[in-house]
C-alpha cells in the first residue's frame, strides 16, 4: 500500500472523528463583525491552535488590533521538500433574521436535504470552517497513515475575513519573512456543481466610488422652479446613462487599457462547461444578457471588465407623492477590474467623466469605496496542473479551470506582500446559503473535500 493510498484509507476511516471535529468548531459563536462576540472568536482561534498542536504543528495564536491570527508550521517528509502556506477563515456572519433559520446555527447536524443527499448544516459550515477543516484533516490523514506530511506546510488561518480583513495586510506585513512559501492555497472557493471541482485562476478588481451632485442649496418646489433650476437627479442619471455606449462597452478614456483578451483556448473550455445565457440568467428570472455584445455570459462575468450602479437616490423617496426639486443626488458605482487595469487610473477617469458633463451653478464630491487590481494567475502552471490532475483523479469529472467574478483581497495581498501566487480550490456549492439563513455544506463536499486535499498534498510534494 502506497502512502497515498493509506491517506486515503485514513481520511475513510476516521470521517465520524473529522465530523464531531468539525461541529465543535462549528458550535463556537466567532461572528467577527460584533465586538460582543470577541471572546468567542478568541476561542475559535484558541480551537485551531490545540487541534494543529496535537496534530505536530509548531501552532499559535497571534494577538493583532482585532481578532487573533493562527499561525502553524509542520515540517515535509524531506528537509527539501516544498513548500506551501495553506489559507483560512475561522470567523462567520452574523446569523439574523434568527427566526428564517430551521434549525439554531450553532447546533450543526447533518439532514437528508434530498433524497440520498445529505448536508451538514449550521453558521460556517461552507463558509469557511468546513473548507478550512478539510484541509486540516487531510493533514491529519497524512499523518495517521505515514507519521509526517509529504510538503512543508505553513497555515495562517485568519478570524477577521467577515468583518474585512483590517488587521491582515499590517500582520503580513510584519510577518513577511515566516510566511514566505512557494505558493499559497486557498480553500474559500466552490465545486463548477456537485460532481465537477474547479481551480479559480482569476479574480476580477474592484473599485468602488460613491459621488454625489449638489445644485440648489435646498430642494426645490418643482411648480416654482421646474425648468428653471438644474435638476441634479437628471444631471447624474444621463451622466451614469453615458458609463456605457451602445454595444454595452464603458466609455471611460482608457478604460480597457491593460484588458488582454481571453486565449481562444480558455474561451473553448468555458464554452465546453454548457453555461448558457439563458441558464445562467434564468436562475434570477431573467433570459436576455445586456453586457458586451458578442461576449458570452461567463466570459462577460470572469474575463471583462464592468461598470455598474449599485445604488442611486436623492429627492424625495417615501409615501406618498411630493413635488420638489432635489438639492443633490448621489450613486455607489463600482467598476469590475481584469488583467492590468490600474484602479487608480479608471477611478480617475470616472471623476473626469463626471466632471466634463457637470453643468455651470453644480457641484460634485466623492467617497472612495477600496480598489484593488485584478488577479490572472497562469492557466497552466505546475501547481495548477497538478492540483486539477490530483481533483480529477478524486471527482467524477473532470477538474475545470475558471474564473470568478467576484474579488478575493487576501490572494492579492499574498501576491504583493509575499510575492506568491495563489491556488483557489474550494469544495462549496452555489446552493450552500452562504451568508444567509440555513447555511450547509454538503456531507460529500466535506468528505471528498479531505480526499482531495490528500491527494494535492501528494501531487505538489512531486518536484
Amino acid at each position: 500500500m502506497t502512502d497515498l493510498t493509506a491517506a486515503l484509507s485514513a481520511a475513510d476511516t476516521n470521517l465520524d472523528d473529522s465530523l464531531e471535529r468539525l461541529f465543535g468548531l462549528l458550535r463556537i459563536q466567532s461572528i467577527s463583525t460584533d465586538p460582543a462576540y470577541a471572546p468567542e472568536c478568541r476561542r475559535a482561534g484558541q480551537w485551531l491552535v490545540d487541534e494543529l498542536t496535537a496534530l505536530g504543528f509548531d501552532a499559535s495564536l497571534r494577538d493583532t488590533p482585532g481578532h487573533p491570527m493562527v499561525v502553524a508550521h509542520h515540517a515535509g517528509a524531506t528537509p527539501d521538500a516544498p513548500h506551501y502556506l495553506f489559507y483560512g477563515h475561522y470567523d462567520v456572519q452574523p446569523v439574523d433574521p434568527l427566526d428564517l433559520w430551521v434549525d439554531p446555527p450553532f447546533e450543526p447536524a447533518i439532514k437528508e436535504i434530498a433524497p440520498g443527499r445529505k448536508a451538514i448544516t449550521g453558521r460556517g459550515a461552507s463558509d469557511d470552517k468546513g473548507q478550512l477543516m478539510t484541509f486540516v484533516e487531510a493533514c491529519r490523514a497524512w499523518k495517521a497513515a505515514s507519521g509526517t506530511l509529504p510538503c512543508r506546510i505553513t497555515i495562517l488561518f485568519e478570524g477577521e475575513e467577515e468583518s474585512g480583513s483590517p488587521s491582515l495586510k499590517p500582520f503580513l506585513e510584519a510577518n513577511a519573512e515566516e510566511l514566505k512559501a512557494e505558493c499559497a492555497l486557498v480553500c474559500d472557493t466552490g465545486m463548477w456543481d456537485p460532481e465537477t471541482p474547479a481551480i479559480a485562476v482569476a479574480l476580477r478588481g474592484l473599485v468602488g466610488e460613491e459621488v454625489t451632485i449638489q445644485a440648489a442649496d435646498r430642494d426645490l418646489h418643482s411648480g416654482l422652479f421646474g425648468g428653471a433650476a438644474a435638476n441634479p437627479l437628471h444631471i447624474l442619471s444621463k451622466i451614469l446613462a453615458d458609463l456605457h455606449d451602445e454595444t454595452g462597452r464603458v466609455t471611460l478614456d482608457g478604460f480597457y487599457d491593460g484588458v488582454e483578451e481571453t486565449p481562444a483556448q480558455v474561451l473553448a473550455s468555458w464554452d465546453s462547461l454548457g453555461r448558457t445565457a439563458e441558464d445562467f440568467l434564468g436562475e434570477v428570472g431573467l433570459s436576455v444578457p445586456s453586457g458586451e455584445q458578442g461576449r458570452s455570459v461567463l466570459e462577460q462575468t470572469w474575463a471583462r471588465p464592468t461598470a455598474e450602479v449599485n445604488g442611486m437616490w436623492g429627492g424625495y423617496t417615501g409615501e406618498g407623492f411630493k413635488t420638489v426639486i432635489a438639492a443633490r443626488a448621489s450613486a455607489k458605482v463600482s467598476f469590475r477590474l481584469v488583467g492590468k487595469q490600474d484602479p487608480d487610473q479608471v477611478r480617475a477617469a470616472f471623476r473626469a467623466h463626471v466632471e466634463a458633463r457637470l453643468p455651470a451653478d453644480c457641484t460634485v464630491s466623492y467617497a472612495p469605496h477600496g480598489g484593488s487590481p485584478a488577479i490572472q494567475l497562469p492557466f497552466d502552471s505546475p501547481v495548477v496542473t497538478k492540483t486539477r490532475n490530483a481533483l480529477t483523479d478524486e471527482w467524477p469529472k473532470p477538474a475545470v479551470t475558471i474564473g470568478m467574478g467576484g474579488s478575493i483581497p487576501i490572494v492579492g495581498d499574498f501576491q504583493n506582500i509575499l510575492g506568491l501566487q495563489s491556488v483557489l480550490c474550494g469544495y462549496g456549492l452555489t446552493d450552500d446559503r452562504i451568508h444567509s439563513p440555513n447555511e450547509k455544506y454538503d456531507l460529500t463536499s466535506f468528505a471528498k473535500g479531505i480526499r482531495s486535499w490528500v491527494r494535492i498534498l501528494d501531487a505538489l510534494s512531486q518536484r
